[in-house]
């Protein structure tokens, strides 16, 4: 037992009219209902599309709305729920949950945002070997790696926040269990603990940051000395996919980058990149894939053909 006697901890709500509540409880229902459907129809589109389903960049892209649907579903079914009805409670092992599981995705979504980056590396600079390379089988290999380093990452963050024994107060001014906030309630010295999740936050952001910035601004020399409809493809795929990267790390720097911060601006931005960036990644990919809108044709026909039989 690590001593502590609280069992529950207390979300404070948005500040704010009721006019205010009404338009985070829209948004925060909007969004999560495109994150949903948006989401799911990529991945039934690419699992049902061979020429999508065989692509490397497709096949990741499915993956990438996977891990949207379930970064989405960590916080937003319990904020739905509680400005509904106004519950604001959460117990201690589902405060530990949302903690493992948030981490536990992001981490893999992180992960995988540097194989995307590293499979249009192949694709734009190493061409003739391209299918060489990034064959099914190193395909799964990267995902597999992707979700091992990020349990090691989540297991790690849950254990040294599980550890700390907490005493009372328990409130916490967030819409879900934020570690760093949950950790300023132990009623223990947490300097050390402080020190473990930075270095272990150090370790994938800053590398992961720093593969993704060589990456594409390599592919973008090797684009700008091409020209023709290839290279102007190449560009528009390579644009969506740094569009998604900046929507997923500008929020999370934004809230944990900065010396001191208003926890209303730190909660909308919360929902950002909970709520409101899953819901954008399959806009962005469809508004912006010529292939992934064909296909969602292709689906939409078949669809029609089977419930209106001729």
């Amino acid at each position: 037992m690590n001593g502590s006697t609280v069992t529950e901890f207390v979300f404070l709500d948005f500040s704010g009219s009721q006019s205010a509540q009404l338009f985070i409880l829209t948004l925060v229902f909007t969004c999560y209902t495109i994150v949903l459907v948006g989401n799911l129809l990529i991945m039934v589109t690419v699992w049902t599309e061979p020429n999508l389903i065989h692509c490397p960049m497709y096949f990741f892209l499915a993956n990438l709305s996977l891990l949207d649907i379930s970064l989405g579903s960590v916080a937003a079914p319990k904020l739905l729920t509680d400005l509904l009805f106004s519950g604001r409670t959460i117990s201690y092992g589902g405060c530990m949950a949302q903690i493992l599981t948030f981490h536990l995705f992001a981490g893999v979504e992180m992960f995988l945002l540097n194989v995307m980056a590293y499979d249009r590396y192949v694709a734009i600079c190493q061409p003739l070997r391209y299918t060489t390379i990034m064959d099914r089988q190193r395909c799964l290999g990267l995902l597999i790696l992707c979700w091992i380093g990020a349990i090691i990452h989540s297991i790690f963050q849950t254990t040294v926040t599980a550890q700390l024994p907490f005493c009372g107060p328990n409130v916490l001014d967030n819409f879900f269990c934020d570690i760093t906030q949950v950790m300023k309630l132990s009623c223990s010295d947490i300097h050390v603990s402080e020190i473990l999740l930075v270095f272990s936050d150090s370790v994938i952001i800053i590398p992961c940051f720093l593969t993704l910035l060589v990456s594409y601004t390599t592919i973008l020399v090797t684009l700008c000395g091409r020209f023709g409809k290839g290279s102007r493809k190449g560009l528009s795929t390579c644009g969506s996919h740094l569009m998604v990267v900046f929507l997923f790390y500008g929020p999370i720097a934004f809230v944990y980058m900065k010396p001191s911060s208003s926890n209303q601006v730190d909660k909308m931005a919360a929902v950002f990149y909970m709520v409101v960036t899953p819901a954008l990644n399959p806009l962005i990919y469809t508004l912006r894939n010529k292939e992934v809108k064909g296909a969602m044709g292709k689906l939409k026909n078949k669809c029609i053909h089977f419930l209106l039989p001729q």
